[in-house]
């Protein structure tokens, strides 16, 4: 019975917010660029005055160091915010498009407008950067917007709950927290937007729950994203570059590299590259500072998947604190369990290969993955293989570095997810472009008014041209 009543008090809540955003929405408070602006420099502040406990909240939660929790987290987000103050003016303003001649005479405009309330839906492997980034899209656009921030980060996400609450009206920008009863209530409301970051699964409830409404969506899903390093490849500089994209957060990224294609004639040079790149990144073999796997039962799944290959390098665990060795697979069967989830943890597993047809035809036969990543130095193989793989981005003798940047869209395809954001494209996705024609008064061509004749469709067929 208390149960049930906490459950109908969550639902009377949450349904009570969202009515109160649509209602100052409605006021148009968010739509002038000045109180837009004021609103980011306000989440600045916030940030800055909250640094050291956003740091500490990501210690707790994941053992993340603090100059990571800037790199990938709050320096991104600060970053994204800066480049939206420098746009925004710009951005805002209704763009002149040219009018046909048959609409003559009148104006032709396209006004930028907010969609209205929205729905931004975070993960806990960045649970700062992917609840405030696309949530500076949202405010840059003039909506207002629920951030539910995810339950297994909980010190981080109260973190991010206190730089949201210090600064916001929750009519205008709220935080829900909670678990699956609270992600059900608030996908059961009608939202303007719907902004999600997370996995593929829970992403099919949330586009099924939208279309419930009508209400678009941006997916930001994860997949497989393979890295290849054909013959050509300066293996020193891959393998570091690499074992920076896996080490990273653990593993625990969207756009880790999620397995491997190595040619076989540089595949022994890879391994010992691999390895002395892990042995630099940890002096001494002491991980202490690594991340750890979430929670236990992530643990434990990806401690499982370690059993699908013999590990060349590293292939340790520490059970007590939820602590996984950054491994190197080798001899691991395309069909095993490794091969088909996302791993979502810092262990590579490897495959060879002879021909660039075959990376290009094992990655085209998969879901498409959101991330690619190729380390060559040919031309010609770069050209066949973002000419032939499709993914949500790639990089070339990198990895995970063309997210870092406002200047290109970050987004999925197909199994990966849908939309993109960052920058302008942020702007964008929160922002409708709505058409206006504006018509003089002072002239009415009677052509398309009936009775219709040959001669007025002699006219409509020359000013159509």
């Amino acid at each position: 019975m208390f149960a049930e009543f906490c459950k109908e008090e969550t639902e009377m809540e949450i349904e009570k917010l969202v009515e109160a955003q649509r209602k100052y929405f409605r006021t148009g408070k968010t739509r002038p660029v000045k109180f837009r602006r004021e609103m980011l420099l306000r989440l600045r502040r916030s940030l800055f005055d909250h640094e050291k406990m956003l740091a500490e909240a990501m210690y707790e939660d994941m053992n993340k160091s603090r100059l990571e929790v800037y790199m990938t987290e709050t320096g991104m987000v600060l970053d994204e915010i800066r480049f939206h103050l420098k746009h925004i003016d710009g951005w805002v303003r209704p763009k002149l498009r040219r009018t046909p001649m048959v609409q003559f005479p009148s104006k032709s405009f396209v006004r930028p407008e907010p969609r209205g309330v929205a729905l931004i839906m975070a993960p806990w492997n960045y649970p700062i950067q992917l609840a405030l980034e696309p949530l500076v899209g949202a405010i840059s656009a003039g909506c207002t917007a629920i951030i539910k921030l995810p339950s297994y980060a909980p010190k981080t996400s109260e973190a991010v709950a206190r730089v949201i609450e210090d600064v916001f009206p929750p009519e205008y920008i709220a935080v829900v927290q909670g678990g699956r009863e609270e992600n059900r209530t608030l996908l059961d409301q009608k939202f303007d937007y719907i902004f999600f970051t997370g996995s593929r699964e829970v992403g099919k409830v949330v586009m099924s729950a939208a279309a419930e409404h009508l209400t678009p969506v941006t997916l930001e899903l994860g997949g497989k994203s393979p890295v290849i390093v054909d013959e050509t490849a300066d293996i020193r500089l891959a393998a570091r570059r690499i074992a920076f994209g896996k080490v990273l957060n653990g593993g625990q990224t969207c756009v880790a590299p999620d397995y491997l294609l190595i040619h076989e004639d540089v595949k022994e040079k890879f391994i010992t590259a691999y390895r002395e790149a892990i042995g630099e990144f940890f002096p001494g073999g002491d991980m202490s500072d690594m991340n750890v796997i979430i929670n236990e039962k992530h643990y434990a799944r990806v401690s499982r998947l370690l059993k699908d290959g013999r590990a060349v390098v590293g292939g340790g665990t520490d059970s007590s604190r939820r602590f996984i060795e950054p491994t190197l697979l080798d001899q691991v069967s395309p069909d095993s369990d490794i091969m088909k989830e996302e791993i979502f943890g810092p262990i590579l597993p490897m495959l060879t290969f002879r021909r660039l047809e075959e990376c290009v035809e094992f990655i085209s036969s998969r879901p498409h993955p959101l991330a690619l990543y190729l380390f060559t130095k040919s031309r010609v193989a770069e050209r066949k293989v973002l000419g032939s793989c499709i993914s949500g981005g790639a990089c070339v003798n990198d990895t995970i570095m063309h997210l870092a940047t406002s200047r290109m869209p970050f987004g999925g395809v197909g199994d990966s997810g849908m939309g993109g954001y960052h920058g302008k494209s942020s702007f964008d996705t929160f922002t409708h472009y709505r058409s206006v024609l504006k018509k003089s008064n002072r002239l009415d061509i009677p052509v398309r008014y009936r009775p219709y004749s040959d001669r007025k469709e002699n006219l409509i067929r020359l000013l159509m041209k």
